[in-house]
């Protein structure tokens, strides 16, 4: 294990208003609410020095004091459908004065079969990569993402990439890969410089697929569930 010093704080996002999953971050998954399953992999990894979860919820915030995590306050903004992860973790971090740590990792709650492995493998490649951002990936599953297309309001069909050619075999394109929210993770001096784990030269870590696994409509639980 890399983080001796123990200079790593975690953070998990969960506000109470989903709106294609109703209370989303805490339905039951698996015999859990969906966010303790994160929780427990953060502590289990025991990379982290403090465990926090940033949310507006009452009934978030118990659930995650109960299962380990620490929830200093509620949020009272960027809790509404347009604000994006990286607008909620600047303002946690504005808020606790970010706490002596040196590297926040960011872990969401709609991830849950991301694990506590998946999580120190992700913090050691940071730390042996001196990476300023690093983002959670997989490969894409059993589609092909060139051959991704279009259909507009007037039923006009068009590929969604122009790179490349229909004769060129799948086995032949390039490789692409698949962002997901299951660990992401910054220095907090560059991260509060630039206001976005996307920041210059981001570098990427690959998981599984089915841990990287993002449930944002029942259909993804319902997969998620299959896998568990």
């Amino acid at each position: 294990m890399v983080n001796g010093e123990k200079k790593i704080m975690a953070v998990i996002p969960a506000r109470g208003g989903s709106k294609r999953i109703p209370k989303k971050n805490i339905i039951d998954f698996d015999g859990k609410p969906m966010i303790a399953w994160t929780i427990i992999a953060a502590l289990k990894s025991k990379v982290f020095s403090d465990v926090y979860v940033s949310t507006d919820d009452e009934e978030i915030k118990k659930i995650a004091i109960d299962n380990g995590a620490h929830v200093p306050f509620l949020r009272d903004k960027n809790y509404d459908d347009h604000s994006t992860v990286s607008d909620v973790i600047f303002d946690f971090l504005e808020k606790i004065n970010k706490n002596s740590n040196k590297i926040i990792g960011m872990l969401m709650p709609n991830c849950p079969l991301r694990d506590s492995n998946d999580i120190i493998n992700s913090v050691d490649f940071f730390i042996k990569n001196n990476n300023n951002f690093q983002l959670s990936c997989s490969d894409f599953g059993w589609t092909n993402p060139w051959w991704a297309h279009i259909i507009d309001k007037n039923g006009k069909v068009s590929k969604a990439f122009d790179s490349y050619d229909n004769s060129v075999r799948s086995q032949d394109l390039p490789k692409l890969y698949s962002i997901s929210g299951a660990i992401w993770i910054a220095k907090i001096d560059e991260f509060m410089k630039e206001k976005t784990f996307y920041g210059p030269n981001y570098q990427l870590k690959k998981i599984s697929w089915k841990n990287a696994i993002d449930i944002d409509e029942y259909e993804d639980l319902e997969l998620a569930k299959k896998l568990k």
